[in-house]
C-alpha cells in the first residue's frame, strides 16, 4: 500500500513539473479599425520562432509555450507587429494597419479577401475617394482612378450612356459593356428608351450610396461570373450599419456649371466676307443666292447672332443629403436619403434624382444573422434631342449669323431662320423621361459550424421608364397639328445566389472552398403610342389626339441558371493558389450548346515573406503573381437562336411571316486571358506598385452577319471570327511626406492593342458619311477612306492621294480609300496627388488619353469653306484666295464642294489631359462645432473638369456619338461637350 501511495505521489509531482514547464495560451486576435477577426496570423514566442501557431476563420488561437516564455509575437502582413505579455487567461489582441493597400478587404465574386492574398488583377475605389465629388453618374468615379479602365462620357448630356471599356473591346456585335453587380445581385443596365441615343438606367443609383467599387479585370477575378465576364465585372457594394451608437450626417453643396469649351464661329462680318467670296468665285451673287436658298432677306440686314451660344444655359445643381446608422449587437441599421437637382449645360437639358435606402442586419441568434438592403429611386431626365436630329441644340452653329435670335415684328423667337430655330421646341414641346427603380435584397448568413458559412440571398431590379413626348403645331416635328408619344417599359429582374463557404486555417495551411448556384430570370415588357392631330397645344396627351398613327407592345425575356465553385489555398503566408469554374446555362443560346464552362485558375508567391528577404529594410512587400482562364459574352438579343415568325398585315389582313433564321449551334464568345504581375512595395510601403501584362484572346465572336436580302432575310447571327487584346498596366502609389504636412501621389498607366485576328474575309464598313470599319488584321473599328493632301496651292482645289501615294486634285481623284486613323488610344491613365496640413486637406485628380484620333462628321457642314450657307467655323477664313497660298482649307467655292468628299480632313488627334477633379476642404475645430453638439463638419469646394488639354478643334475630346453605331467609335456629330463644375458645400455628423 505504502509503494502505491509513493508511486501516485511520484506521479503528481511529474505532472506538476510539466505543468510548471509548459501551459496552454488561447485568444482571439482583431482589427483595431473594425473589430473583426483576422485569420491567419502568425503567433510565436519571442526569441523563439519555433514555437507558434496561426489564427483560424475566426481569429483565435491556442499554443503552448514554456514556463519561461514572457511574450508573444503576433505578425500579419498589412498590420504592426506586435508584441504581447503571455497570459493564462483568455487574450484579445489587437492589430493596427500598417501597410494600408495591402491590408484593404477588396470584394471579390461572392466574398471578400485581403488584397495581400490577391492573385487576380483588380482595381477599385473607395467611398472615400469620390465623397463631395460632384458625379454625373457613379461610374464616372472610375475616370483616371483604375488602371486599364477605359470610359468615355460621350456627351455633356445628362442622363446620357456611357461607354466603359476594361482591357479593351472584346466583341464586334454583341455587347462590350461589363456586367455590373450590385449587392451580389447582376443589375438592369442597357439602356430601355426609345432614344436613337441611349439612356443611362444606372443614372437612377445615386454615388452616396455606394461604400466600395471593385472591378474584377483578369479571368481569375471576374471567370467566377462565367458567360457575361469577358468584358470585365464590376462590383458595388452598398454601405450598410455599424453597430454603435446611432450617428447622424447631414450634407449638402451646390454649385454651377458651364461648357469646358465653346466653338468659335463667324460673326456677321465674317460670314459675309467668306460667303460673299465663295459666291463671287463661282459667279454668283451672295446676297440673291442666299435669299433663293433660305426665303429671307436677311443677309442687308444688320444682325449679327451667336448662334452657337444660344445652344447654352447656365448650368446649376444642388444636392440635399441625409444619414443615419447605429446598432447593437443584435440590430445594425442604416437609413439614407437624397435629393439632387441638375440643370445641364445644353439648353432645355435638367436631371433630378430622390433616392431612398434602408440596410439592415439582424444577428437572430449567434450564429445566424438575417439582413434587408432596400433602395427606392426616382429620376426624371428632360432630354434634349439626339445629335444627329435639327432639333439639337447645338445644330444651332449651323444658321448664319446675319439672322436675328428676335424675330423684331413679332417679338418672340424667330421662325424664319434658314435651318429650324430649335429652341422654339423650349417653348412649345416636351421631352420627358421619368424612371422608377428599386434595387433591393434580402440575405440569410448561417455559420453551420465554425468553419461553415451559408448565405442566401434574393434579389430584384425593377426599372419602370415612362417616356412623354409632345410636339405642339409649331415646332418642327410637330407641325401641322401638333405629335405626341408616349412609352411604358417595364424591366424587372429577379436573382438568388445559395453559397457555402468553407475556411480552415491549420499549421501553416489556409484554405477557402467555395461553392453556390446562381439564378436570374429578367422580363422586359414595354407598351408605346402616338397620336397626332390635337385640337389646341394646350391638350397634350394622347387621349386628346385625333388620330392614334401607331401603336405597339412588345414583350422579351431571358434566364440564366448558374453553378460556380472556387478553391483558395494559402501555405505558411506566403504561396497562394487560386482555381474557379463557373457552368452557365442560358436561355439566349441554341439547343446544341445550351450550356458553357469557364474555369480559372491562379497562383502567386509573396516573395518578401521568404527569409532572405524577411529583414529587408527597402523591400516591404513583393508578390509574383500569374493566372489564366475563359470567360464569355452572351450580351445579344434574348433570341438569336431561334427561327423566329413575325405578323404581317395585308390589306387589312394578318398573315404570318418568318422574321429570323435560327441557329441552333449559336454559342457563347470565349475570351481567354492570360494575366502576369507584379506587386511590391519599398521603404515600409512609402512606395508600392502593381504592374500586369495581359493577353487577351476572343474567338466565336457573336457576328450578326450580312445577308443578300434576295432570300428575305437581311442578318444572320453566327459565331465567327476572333480578335485579340494585349497591353500593360502600372499602378503606382507614393507617400511622399507623412509628418504634419502630409502628400501622398498615385499615378496609374494602361496600354493596350486590339486586333481582329480573323473575320473570314468578311469587312463591316460603317457606313453614309462614317469612316469606321471592321477588318481582319486591323483594330476595331479603324478610320477607312479616302485621304486628304491638302491644297494645291495654284489653284486651290482639294486634294488626295491616290493608291501609288501621288497626289491629285479632287477632280481627277479616283476616290481610293486607305486606313486614316484609329479611334483607339494608345494608353489612358491618371495622376492624383492629396495633401493634407492640420485641419486642412487638398485633393487633385486628372486624367489622360493618348494616341487615339477623332472623326468630327459635323465638318461636312461646319468646316467646308463655305460650300453651302451653313456658318462655318473661324478657322475657315485661313481658305486659299490666290495662287501660291499655302493652306489646308481649299478655295472657297458656293455649291462646288471643294473638299467636301468624305475623307480624312476631319480626322484629328484626340488626345487630352484633363483636370478632372479639385476638392479642397477644411475640417472645423472640434473645440469650436462641440458647443453645437455637431461631433465633425467639413465646408468643401470641389471642381470637377476643372481644365482640358487638347488639340481637338471640337467643342471635346471625350466624345462619342452613338447615333451612328457600334462600329463608329470616336465620331461626333454635334455632340456637346463635358461640363465644367464647381460646387461648394458642407458635411456635418451628430
Amino acid at each position: 500500500m505504502k509503494k502505491i501511495l509513493l508511486s501516485i505521489l511520484g506521479l503528481l509531482l511529474s505532472y506538476s513539473l510539466t505543468f510548471a514547464q509548459s501551459t496552454t495560451v488561447n485568444g482571439k486576435v482583431t482589427a483595431v479599425s473594425d473589430g473583426l477577426p483576422l485569420p491567419g496570423v502568425s503567433v510565436s514566442v519571442k526569441g523563439n520562432p519555433a514555437v507558434g501557431t496561426l489564427t483560424d476563420a475566426q481569429g483565435l488561437f491556442k499554443l503552448n509555450v514554456s514556463a519561461n516564455a514572457t511574450t508573444l509575437v503576433f505578425k500579419y502582413i498589412g498590420y504592426r507587429q506586435k508584441e504581447v505579455p503571455v497570459s493564462t487567461s483568455m487574450m484579445d489582441v489587437q492589430m493596427d494597419e500598417e501597410q494600408k493597400q495591402l491590408s484593404e478587404v477588396v470584394v471579390v465574386g461572392y466574398g471578400t479577401q485581403i488584397k495581400q492574398d490577391l492573385t487576380g488583377s483588380i482595381s477599385g475605389v473607395k467611398a472615400k475617394d469620390i465623397a463631395n465629388l460632384p458625379l454625373p453618374t457613379f461610374e464616372t468615379a472610375l475616370q483616371g482612378r483604375a488602371a486599364g479602365v477605359f470610359i468615355n462620357s460621350g456627351s455633356g448630356k445628362l442622363g446620357q450612356a456611357i461607354n466603359i471599356r476594361i482591357r479593351g473591346i472584346s466583341s464586334v456585335s454583341a455587347s462590350n459593356q461589363p456586367l455590373f453587380v450590385i449587392d451580389g445581385q447582376p443589375v438592369i443596365s442597357q439602356s430601355l428608351g426609345s432614344s436613337t441615343e441611349p439612356d443611362n438606367p444606372l443614372s437612377s443609383i445615386a454615388p452616396e450610396d455606394i461604400l466600395s467599387i471593385d472591378v474584377l479585370k483578369d479571368a481569375s477575378a471576374a471567370a467566377i461570373y462565367g458567360s457575361r465576364a469577358a468584358n470585365g465585372v464590376i462590383l458595388v457594394t452598398t454601405k450598410s450599419g455599424i453597430q454603435g451608437r446611432t450617428q447622424v450626417s447631414v450634407g449638402y453643396y451646390t454649385g454651377f456649371s458651364q461648357p469646358t469649351r465653346k466653338q468659335e464661329f463667324l460673326n456677321a462680318a465674317q460670314y459675309k466676307e467668306l460667303f460673299g467670296e465663295a459666291a463671287s468665285n463661282m459667279g454668283y451673287d451672295a446676297a440673291e443666292e442666299f435669299e433663293a436658298e433660305s426665303g429671307t432677306t436677311d443677309w442687308n440686314e444688320n444682325y449679327d447672332t451667336n448662334w452657337a451660344d444660344k445652344a447654352f444655359q447656365d448650368g446649376a445643381i444642388s444636392q440635399y443629403s441625409v444619414s443615419m446608422n447605429g446598432g447593437d449587437s443584435k440590430t445594425r441599421f442604416l437609413v439614407n436619403g437624397g435629393y439632387s437637382d441638375q440643370k445641364g449645360i445644353i439648353a432645355g437639358n435638367k436631371l433630378n434624382r430622390a433616392n431612398g435606402r434602408i440596410n439592415l442586419d439582424h444577428s437572430v441568434v449567434k450564429n445566424l444573422k438575417i439582413g434587408l438592403n432596400l433602395s427606392l429611386n426616382k429620376t426624371v431626365n428632360y432630354r434634349v434631342a439626339s445629335d444627329n436630329a435639327f432639333t439639337n441644340p447645338l445644330q444651332l452653329n449651323a444658321i448664319p449669323s446675319i439672322q436675328a435670335f428676335i424675330d423684331p415684328a413679332t417679338g418672340s423667337l424667330n421662325r424664319s431662320t434658314f435651318y429650324y430655330n430649335n429652341l422654339i421646341d423650349l417653348v412649345e414641346a416636351t421631352n420627358e423621361s421619368k424612371q422608377f427603380r428599386s434595387l433591393s435584397n434580402a440575405f440569410l448568413d448561417w455559420d453551420i459550424i465554425p468553419s461553415l458559412k451559408f448565405r442566401s440571398e434574393f434579389g430584384f431590379d425593377i426599372v419602370q421608364l415612362e417616356e412623354e413626348q409632345f410636339n405642339g403645331r409649331e415646332t418642327l416635328d410637330g407641325a401641322p397639328s401638333g405629335y405626341a408619344f408616349n412609352n411604358q417599359v417595364r424591366a424587372s429582374s429577379y436573382n438568388t445566389n445559395n453559397v457555402l463557404t468553407y475556411t480552415k486555417v491549420f499549421d501553416k495551411h489556409n484554405i477557402e472552398l467555395l461553392g453556390g448556384v446562381s439564378f436570374q430570370e429578367a422580363r422586359t415588357f414595354s407598351t408605346s403610342s402616338t397620336g397626332q392631330g390635337f385640337p389646341s397645344d394646350k391638350f397634350t396627351k394622347i387621349a386628346s389626339a385625333a388620330i392614334i398613327s401607331a401603336g405597339n407592345s412588345t414583350e422579351t425575356g431571358f434566364s440564366f441558371l448558374s453553378y460556380f465553385s472556387r478553391a483558395n489555398y494559402k501555405f505558411n503566408n506566403r504561396y497562394l493558389l487560386s482555381g474557379s469554374v463557373r457552368v452557365d446555362g442560358s436561355s439566349r443560346f441554341g439547343s446544341d450548346n445550351r450550356y458553357g464552362v469557364f474555369p480559372a485558375v491562379s497562383a502567386g508567391w509573396i516573395v518578401s515573406q521568404e527569409n532572405f528577404l524577411k529583414e529587408s529594410t527597402a523591400i516591404s512587400f513583393l508578390k509574383l503573381r500569374a493566372s489564366y482562364g475563359t470567360t464569355g459574352n452572351s450580351e445579344i438579343g434574348n433570341f438569336a437562336s431561334r427561327t423566329l415568325y413575325g405578323a404581317s398585315p395585308y390589306a387589312d389582313q394578318s398573315g404570318i411571316v418568318f422574321s429570323q433564321l435560327g441557329r441552333p449551334d449559336l454559342s457563347w464568345e470565349k475570351t481567354n486571358q492570360l494575366d502576369i504581375g507584379l506587386d511590391f512595395g519599398l521603404f515600409n510601403d512609402r512606395i508600392s506598385m502593381e504592374l500586369d501584362y495581359f493577353n487577351k484572346q476572343t474567338s466565336d465572336l457573336l457576328l450578326n452577319l450580312p445577308l443578300p436580302a434576295t432570300n428575305g432575310f437581311t442578318v444572320i447571327t453566327k459565331n465567327l471570327g476572333s480578335l485579340e487584346n494585349k497591353g500593360f498596366e502600372a499602378s503606382l502609389n507614393t507617400q511622399n511626406l507623412v509628418g504634419d504636412f502630409k502628400w501622398s501621389t498615385s499615378f496609374n498607366i494602361s496600354t493596350y492593342k486590339n486586333k481582329l485576328t480573323n473575320l473570314n474575309g468578311s469587312t463591316i464598313d460603317g457606313g453614309g458619311r462614317q469612316l469606321g470599319r471592321i477588318s481582319e488584321g486591323e483594330p476595331y473599328g479603324y478610320f477607312y477612306g479616302p485621304k486628304y493632301a491638302g491644297v494645291n496651292r495654284e489653284n486651290g482645289n482639294a486634294q488626295y492621294y491616290e493608291e501609288d501615294g501621288s497626289i491629285v486634285d479632287q477632280d481627277d481623284f479616283s476616290g481610293y480609300s486607305q486606313k486614316v486613323g484609329d479611334p483607339n488610344p494608345e494608353f489612358i491613365g491618371g495622376f492624383g496627388n492629396k495633401f493634407s496640413f492640420k485641419n486642412f486637406d487638398l485633393d487633385v485628380q486628372t486624367q489622360f488619353v493618348y494616341g487615339n484620333d477623332l472623326y468630327n462628321i459635323a465638318g461636312f457642314f461646319q468646316s467646308v469653306n463655305g460650300d453651302y450657307f451653313d456658318n462655318q467655323t473661324v478657322d475657315q477664313l485661313k481658305r486659299w484666295q490666290k495662287p501660291g497660298d499655302i493652306t489646308n482649307v481649299p478655295q472657297a467655292r458656293l455649291y462646288e464642294g471643294n473638299g467636301a468628299i468624305k475623307s480624312s480632313r476631319w480626322v484629328q488627334d484626340g488626345s487630352y489631359f484633363r483636370v478632372k477633379n479639385v476638392v479642397l476642404g477644411y475640417n472645423l475645430p472640434k473645440s469650436f462645432i462641440s458647443r453645437a453638439k455637431i461631433q465633425n463638419a467639413r465646408i468643401f469646394a470641389a471642381a470637377q473638369n476643372l481644365f482640358t488639354f487638347t488639340d481637338y478643334s471640337g467643342y471635346d475630346p471625350e466624345v462619342n456619338a452613338t447615333y451612328t453605331g457600334n462600329v463608329n467609335l470616336g465620331h461626333d456629330f454635334y455632340t456637346p461637350p463635358q461640363a465644367r463644375t464647381i460646387t461648394f458645400g458642407i458635411n456635418m455628423g451628430f
